[in-house]
């Protein structure tokens, strides 16, 4: 597992938000929701120098919003969707976060085990968690990676 540490910054994410109250299978219908309709807001999407897409997030949060860990690790809210510039205002049907700027570490999700694997390193490592993890796509590399933020900026 290659762990790399990394500073974000404060972003926006346009997406479709869904809770784990909506039963099983939800984060997929979210992304087929997402996909489906991504030309609603494919002109609000972040983009790097050369048009690319900067990122594709399926961000997450506690039932308060306040982007905290799920409870249990098990209930709470995901939004599926794109990084947004951060002035942009979601159209009718989606939604927006600002998730707010921390040092992350960042792992390559590479097998179904890699988000246990991450809190086992943490704790083996003295390492606390402080807000929710979120899964990133990079639409360049098509490769899928964790962000466990370790301290808020």
């Amino acid at each position: 597992m290659k762990i790399e540490k990394i500073i974000k910054g404060s972003f926006a994410v346009i997406g479709k938000e869904g809770s784990t109250s909506d039963g099983d299978g939800f984060i997929q219908k979210l992304w087929e929701d997402t996909n489906t309709h991504f030309d609603q807001i494919s002109h609000l999407a972040k983009k790097d120098e050369n048009g690319n897409l900067a990122g594709i997030w399926g961000a997450m949060s506690d039932f308060t919003h306040s982007f905290m860990p799920w409870e249990d690790f098990r209930n709470g809210f995901y939004l599926a969707g794109a990084e947004c510039i951060d002035e942009a205002q979601a159209p009718d049907g989606w939604v927006k976060w600002v998730i707010p700027g921390y040092e992350y570490l960042r792992v390559e999700n590479d097998g179904k085990n890699t988000f246990s694997e991450m809190l086992r390193y943490m704790e083996d490592n003295s390492v606390s968690l402080v807000g929710a993890v979120h899964d990133f796509t990079c639409p360049q590399t098509g490769k899928n990676y964790m962000f466990f933020p370790i301290k808020k900026l």
